[in-house]
């Protein structure tokens, strides 16, 4: 079962990347180009924060069943200092947590707004903001907190 929920949070994980940079290049393209707010616009910012709710359900589910994580918690006085433990148990955790919050946010906003213009500048900053959290929360091969490979195989 941990290994079903960890082959989809790693396919989910791709797709929350590729649907954030396509609503933001349609929001980014809607707002230089001041361009009506079309359905597929406005089906990008729907698709984008359910697909990061999915991934975030994945996420928590192989979180809370990590044999990392589990022993990470077991000595947390002691394994506080180990930095890739800490990335995994509780900065990763936290960073994509408040990414998928502001997506949420940005997409309910975005929503509401009056005007084509506050909804793709909505998105725009919204999503971006989100983007960038996620990408500085991923275990990059070349990060110096923490890394994994681009693709693992299972």
């Amino acid at each position: 079962m941990y290994s079903t929920f960890l082959s989809l949070h790693s396919i989910f994980r791709w797709l929350v990347l590729i649907s954030l940079c396509y609503t933001i290049y349609r929001a980014y393209k809607g707002y230089a180009f001041k361009s009506e707010f079309s359905s597929l616009d406005n089906k990008a910012r729907h698709w984008t924060a359910t697909i990061a709710h999915i991934q975030l359900i994945f996420g928590v589910l192989v979180y809370l069943k990590s044999p990392i994580i589990e022993y990470y918690f077991s000595d947390f006085q002691n394994l506080v200092y180990d930095w890739d433990l800490t990335f995994f148990g509780l900065i990763h955790f936290s960073l994509m947590i408040s990414a998928i919050v502001i997506i949420t946010i940005g997409s309910a906003k975005a929503k509401r707004k009056k005007s084509d213009q506050e909804k793709f500048r909505t998105m725009l900053t919204m999503y971006s903001i989100a983007l960038v959290i996620i990408l500085i929360a991923i275990p990059w091969p070349f990060s110096p907190l923490a890394n994994r490979p681009y693709l693992r195989s299972f």
